[in-house]
């Protein structure tokens, strides 16, 4: 399953966090990074991801 997550946030950041810790503070913090740039935002999302 975590592969599936990886996938999808390489894909959309956002979402691959909203899939693992829903609507909390590292959601909002995955969109702000992802509009200041994609790389970030993929970068925060697999930290999320790897990290729970």
């Amino acid at each position: 399953m975590d592969l599936f997550r990886i996938i999808i946030a390489i894909l959309l950041p956002p979402l691959g966090v909203f899939l693992q810790v829903g609507f909390g503070g590292a959601f909002w913090l995955n969109i702000l990074l992802t509009l200041c740039g994609y790389i970030p935002g993929i970068v925060h999302a697999v930290w999320v991801i790897a990290r729970r």
